[in-house]
């Protein structure tokens, strides 16, 4: 299984686009000698060995193994929150659900389902995604959870910000005050439902038991009613507008009408007693649910000896009026964006010719409200509407904001701020098309989780490879610069050049091909032995160079 790892790593630091690019790519990743050596292998598989082993993948193998990947990550993952903390700087977390598209006539893949996923819908996947903001590596991923394709991003926030916290071992203070508050208020109209509930029960008693007067009165008149008739028969009388049976026959009808009247009326009591009851019922699960989650908080709280000041940056899939709470109450300082359109709308109806915008982007403009109450919403938030152009088409969004940032006093700020969470959308584009995630077909749920785990653990293990190989590198104008070459140059063509592994009097060094992109470059380490570390933590260099058919060659 080690091998395995080994393996699906090297498929995504070498931006393979398919399994068989193992055997079959022009310089193939099972015939490396060298890097199955830096991985303690005696050699790899063959590209269908490694189909097989991952269909046969159980779940309990495949959450071993990304334990194991969080275990290699979390001493770098650490290093980063330790300087974010020790410069008393906020930590900023991205959230996202992206969607992995499989074939929509296949019936192969376990648990499909179609759902919403690149502007469309498609059979698939998707993978709900927690990035770190580091301030060495720009972005580290810190979580992949695998759902169904129709999974929901509303569905998702608080999973997002538990795996955050589980990953890091940090969370800010709770904010309990706010909690209380919103129980008390909640519990307020909890007693004015129950209360309109005791009216409404008392209504439709009171309706029925009209309704049963009503009906007893009918049979009474239709024997009156017979009585007349037989009468008039007998001693053959002309039913005349006035007489005793006409007035019987119309007293009859009436009382039918009253019967149907006051059905209906029992009727419609009857309708609003139950929808305040479905309320009471909703609210009062609403009611435990949050009395629990004071609870659960108060013990987050004394048992938070470090509380820490976090952000939470979420699109307007996440952005429901319960999320942005949650967050709220959990402590964050929350950027998102709507969720309901009906919020875009009722903030332009409150601007008007005279309202002032402010340009934040290059077709970009917003006007803000500081602590406004949104229907339904429990908190005040800063509110912006946004208005920008997409071709001819002026469109808006409405950006929420709560915390201690004062985003409604520099709106370019806070645009800008907001839309720093295109790194996440940025690593998500680069998951896709660098590291090629959702091309590695395999028919197997717990592979294609564990193929998740490993696209950004091959994410981050290029960043942490690249700042080390910067630092580890000796000065010389033949060096490879690793640093300036973007991760996807060092996927794309570092990881698919050709180099020797040659010994001098001043240790070992890589020297790239004259046929390669690098021609003329090495890279030698300071003051170690290659082969030493290549077998210690090497993996971070072998890898980088997967495909590389290193040779070991002494210099002549």
């Amino acid at each position: 299984m080690p091998g395995v790892c080994g393996f699906h790593l090297g498929i995504s630091i070498g931006g393979l686009e398919h399994l068989q690019d193992i055997s079959l790519s022009a310089h193939p990743l099972d015939r490396d000698q060298t890097v199955a050596g830096a991985w303690k292998q005696p050699a790899w598989a063959d590209y269908s060995g490694v189909s097989r082993t991952l269909s046969a993948l159980n779940w309990d193998e495949a959450h071993t193994l990304a334990q194991v990947l969080e275990q290699v990550e979390q001493p770098l993952i650490q290093s980063e929150l330790d300087i974010l903390r020790t410069g008393q700087q906020r930590i900023r977390y991205d959230g996202d659900l992206t969607g992995l598209p499989v074939s929509n006539s296949s019936r192969t893949y376990p648990n499909a389902a179609f759902g919403y996923m690149s502007d469309e819908i498609r059979l698939g996947y998707h993978a709900a995604v927690v990035s770190l903001e580091s301030p060495t590596y720009r972005r580290l991923w810190l979580s992949a959870a695998h759902h169904p394709g129709d999974t929901v991003s509303c569905t998702q926030a608080e999973a997002l910000v538990m795996a955050a916290e589980a990953r890091t071992g940090l969370r800010p203070q709770r904010r309990t005050d706010l909690l209380h508050q919103r129980i008390e208020t909640f519990e307020r109209q909890t007693e004015t439902t129950q209360k309109r509930l005791l009216i409404q029960r008392a209504s439709v008693q009171q309706a029925g038991d009209r309704l049963a007067e009503a009906r007893q009165q009918v049979p009474e008149r239709q024997a009156i009613l017979a009585e007349l008739e037989a009468s008039c028969q007998v001693r053959q009388r002309t039913e005349r507008p006035t007489s005793r049976l006409a007035l019987a026959r119309k007293r009859l009808r009436a009382a039918e009408r009253r019967c149907q009247s006051r059905e209906r009326a029992l009727q419609s009591a009857e309708r609003r007693l139950a929808k305040t009851q479905v309320q009471r019922a909703e609210q009062q699960d609403a009611l435990n649910h949050l009395r629990e989650r004071l609870i659960r908080f108060e013990r987050d709280n004394e048992t938070n000896l470090a509380p820490v000041e976090a952000e939470f940056r979420l699109d307007a899939g996440f952005g429901t009026y319960e999320n942005v709470a949650l967050l709220i109450e959990m402590g964050y300082e929350v950027y998102t964006k709507a969720h309901n359109i009906q919020v875009v709308t009722s903030l332009k109806d409150k601007t008007d010719a005279g309202t002032t915008w402010t340009r934040v982007g290059a077709n970009a403009e917003m006007t803000a409200w500081k602590d406004l109450s949104l229907k339904r919403c429990p908190y005040l938030l800063d509110v912006g509407l946004e208005r920008f152009y997409t071709g001819q088409k002026l469109k808006h969004s409405a950006l929420l904001h709560f915390g201690a940032d004062p985003v409604t006093e520099n709106l370019p700020e806070w645009f800008q701020h907001y839309n720093g969470r295109q790194t996440i959308e940025a690593g998500i584009k680069e998951g896709k098309s660098v590291f090629y995630l959702h091309r590695i077909k395999v028919r197997s749920e717990p592979a294609i989780y564990l193929q998740e785990r490993m696209v950004i653990f091959a994410a981050n293990f290029i960043r942490w490879a690249t700042s080390w190989l910067s630092h580890q590198a000796e000065p010389a104008v033949d060096t490879l610069d690793v640093s300036k070459m973007g991760v996807k140059r060092q996927v794309k063509v570092g990881a698919h050049v050709s180099a020797q592994v040659i010994q001098d009097s001043r240790g070992k060094l890589l020297k790239f091909s004259e046929q390669s992109a690098f021609a003329g470059k090495v890279l030698r380490l300071k003051g170690c032995d290659v082969t030493r570390l290549f077998e210690a933590e090497s993996c971070y260099l072998m890898p980088f160079f997967s495909e590389s058919h290193l040779i070991a060659q002494p210099l002549r």
